[in-house]
């Protein structure tokens, strides 16, 4: 009897020894950010036991803390570059769309993106759509989302920003993407008020009016609507006393030829002041290769269903401006060769963000070290040397 007993109780120990050596092993692979078990245990199993938007939250509160560490980044000069007099030592960005409302620009930044868009942020705050609204189509690799500009509104966002600048704080570009509360009666007005706002901390701001999820949004691409949004925004961002941050128009892979031939026309027009395009949002297309249940929801498509319509933007947008518009090119980026595939269409930095659901934090790493052996592979010592590349052919 004593020696079962014993047998039961040895048999237990190597139970929690080896169910405590799993787990040990599995938070020493999760802090120090290991490939191989982010993109084929841990981000499958959080996705089969947590909902799209909780997931979302969390990661968002885990980059706040710094719950990962800081990746070991090799040196790539062949990357850095300079756009509208700011100095990127990457040109890999994190979208709008992940940190809302500048909860954990510090600890994206850490991870190894050159920089980070935070937003959409609307002037009230707004929560957005009805849940549910964001939606893992995982047979593509693809998200769709209709969260509708959920927000805490700028003035929550101004005081997070603010309080950054007072503290120690991590190197990096940080942009602000702005968008128009769903019910305003006055959408230029909200943009003006953004750029008000935020004109003394974003090192940039985009001016976001090509979301799919908020009604009458897009209207705004259309000529008439743009050239006096533009004229409105630039001309209360050159009258602010000191900084003068870049404004940048982000817009639709949704567009006719037309819409874009507008749209650079407005944006090429001399006194415009419009220094960039964010090219593209997410897309109301869906391509018959779409396999998930969920691939005829409402709302906006991204990840890699919109990696060659949104290169096939960015090519567009480059010869329309005739490459004197600096293009950040987003969509369906998660190796090194898709974001050299945009720059070569003509994106002079790239974002992605979709992938970082799927992939987790070691994304970022390997497709910055991808990118930079493609450029050094095809003779380029700058990443300024391959832009539009293929454009110009």
């Amino acid at each position: 009897m004593q020696s079962r007993v014993n047998e039961s109780s040895r048999l237990v120990s190597a139970l929690q020894v080896v169910i405590g050596g799993h787990v040990f092993a599995a938070g020493v692979a999760t802090y120090f950010g290991n490939d191989t078990w982010y993109s084929k245990y841990l981000m499958p199993t959080l996705h089969r036991l947590i909902d799209p938007e909780t997931a979302h939250r969390w990661a968002v509160r885990a980059a706040h803390y710094g719950l990962v560490k800081r990746p070991r980044l090799p040196e790539h000069p062949e990357l850095k570059c300079s756009m509208w007099k700011i100095n990127f030592n990457s040109p890999v960005g994190l979208a709008a769309g992940f940190d809302k409302n500048a909860e954990a620009v510090d600890g994206m930044l850490r991870l190894g993106f050159g920089f980070v868009e935070v937003g959409t942020v609307t002037p009230e705050p707004q929560p957005g759509n009805d849940k549910p609204r964001l939606f893992r189509l995982r047979e593509d690799k693809a998200v769709i989302n209709r969260y509708g500009f959920n927000s805490e509104g700028f003035k929550a966002v101004l005081d997070r920003l603010t309080t950054r600048n007072m503290e120690p704080f991590e190197s990096g570009v940080v942009g602000v993407n702005i968008g128009k509360n769903k019910t305003s009666t006055d959408a230029i007005g909200d943009y003006v008020r953004g750029v008000e706002t935020f004109s003394s901390l974003a090192d940039y701001i985009v001016i976001n009016i090509s979301s799919p999820n908020t009604e009458g949004l897009r209207d705004l691409q259309h000529i008439e609507h743009l050239e006096k949004l533009i004229s409105k925004v630039v001309n209360v961002r050159d009258k602010l006393p000191g900084k003068k941050p870049p404004l940048l128009v982000k817009i639709s892979p949704d567009l006719t030829t037309k819409q874009k031939e507008d749209i650079a026309s407005v944006i090429l027009r001399k006194g415009r002041g419009i220094a960039g395009l964010v090219v593209c949002n997410t897309t109301v297309s869906r391509p018959d290769s779409l396999r998930s249940e969920h691939k005829s929801e409402q709302g906006g498509l991204s990840g890699q269903p919109l990696r060659d319509l949104a290169t096939s933007t960015i090519k567009d947008m480059y010869r329309l401006t005739k490459g004197a518009v600096p293009i950040i090119g987003v969509g369906g980026i998660s190796t090194g060769q898709d974001a050299y595939e945009k720059i070569r269409a003509g994106a002079s930095l790239v974002q992605l963000y979709t992938s970082f659901i799927y992939e987790g934090p070691p994304v970022v790493k390997r497709v910055t070290n991808e990118l930079a052996q493609l450029l050094r592979d095809d003779g380029f010592t700058n990443i300024s040397q391959a832009v539009g590349i293929d454009a110009k052919k």
